[in-house]
């Protein structure tokens, strides 16, 4: 079942009273080897740390505060406690993702609310020091609605193996790459425009190189392939479920097997966890399967050797699946734990 021990802990971000939610700030879970969740309690209160970051070799933890707009840095103080480390910087409205530079270099923020893309730089210690917003979107399909302009809405970012950052607009329908400057920030290196109304909004990187971004309005996977010259381009979009979505369905996160095999994607509104496999070489994928999420509106998942642990934010819970390693697909739900609107799982070591 994988090399799970019962020393593995797991950061949950979560919505709070600020959002008329249930969870207190960033939560600490425990794994054991039969996949039996424990809730280790609160870290530290927070509002609303819908997503987290943890840096790659400091125990600092990254959060944001999306209804604040802010964010803010964490330090590890025991095994199950955080504590607050430095300001809060202001970000963009409802920012809702953080994501860590692999080289402790810089974290990036993005906000759903207006569409910015903000870059803030490390000290040695993993404190911030800096704050640098990039260069704003603009909407691709403009032609296609010129009387109702579409918010930009930026959701999610990816750090490429390049030094690269990649970074999604669910608004514009576009995923966009940027170079990182030291002491600029990010500099627009060039953009893959998606299907109009596909809204795209998380993303997972495939051994092979191709990066699947799965579609928030569309509940679709795209796959988007670098070429030669190093820009990327929309290979395929296919749908996330064998059985199609319905008008209430929204997708939300993306996350890839270990060998790279299957891919899971969540689907608010109807409940569920969609299986999809990917070929050897990541050119292509097919959904395969789906099981219901053992909760409501299962908003982030954690995929893990043999595991898969769901955060249902309308339940209140996160709920452990095995995982088939032939078929990739979930079995039977086994084991549940309460923990108030949780939003987003990482694992802390």
């Amino acid at each position: 079942m994988g090399n799970l021990t019962t020393e593995t802990l797991i950061w949950t971000g979560s919505y709070t009273a600020d959002r008329n939610a249930n969870g207190k700030g960033i939560a600490a879970l425990s794994v054991d080897d039969n996949g039996q969740l424990t809730n280790m309690g609160l870290a530290v209160a927070a509002d609303s740390p819908s997503f987290l970051a943890v840096h790659p070799s400091l125990p600092v933890v990254y959060a944001v505060a999306e209804d604040a707009g802010t964010v803010r840095a964490y330090r590890r103080t025991g095994r199950t406690e955080l504590e607050a480390f430095g300001e809060s910087w202001p970000a963009g409205e409802a920012t809702c993702h953080v994501a860590v530079d692999p080289h402790g270099r810089f974290i990036v923020a993005t906000c759903w609310g207006d569409g910015q893309v903000v870059l803030y730089e490390l000290d040695h210690d993993g404190a911030i020091t800096s704050r640098t917003s990039a260069t704003a979107a603009v909407d691709p399909h403009t032609a296609a609605s010129p009387e109702e302009p579409r918010p930009s809405r930026a959701h999610s970012s990816l750090m490429l193996p390049d030094g690269r950052v990649m970074t999604t607009d669910l608004g514009h329908d576009l995923v966009r790459v940027w170079k990182y400057e030291p002491g600029t920030g990010l500099v627009p290196d060039h953009q893959v425009v998606l299907p109009m109304g596909s809204g795209p909004r998380h993303m997972a990187r495939h051994q092979s190189g191709t990066v699947f971004v799965d579609t928030e309005y569309s509940v679709e996977v795209a796959a988007l392939g670098m070429q030669p010259d190093g820009t990327y381009e929309l290979n395929a979009m296919v749908p996330a479920s064998t059985t199609g979505a319905s008008d209430d369905d929204a997708g939300a996160e993306i996350a890839l097997s270990p060998d790279g095999r299957f891919a899971y994607v969540g689907v608010r509104g109807s409940n569920r966890i969609c299986v999809l496999q990917v070929s050897g070489d990541g050119a292509a994928l097919e959904p395969v399967g789906e099981v219901p999420c053992g909760g409501e509106w299962p908003r982030h998942h954690l995929v893990r050797e043999g595991w898969l642990y769901v955060a249902n934010e309308g339940s209140d819970d996160v709920v452990a699946f095995t995982l088939d390693p032939e078929t990739g697909l979930p079995g039977g739900p086994v084991a549940r734990v309460e923990t108030g609107s949780p939003s987003v799982l990482v694992l802390a070591d």
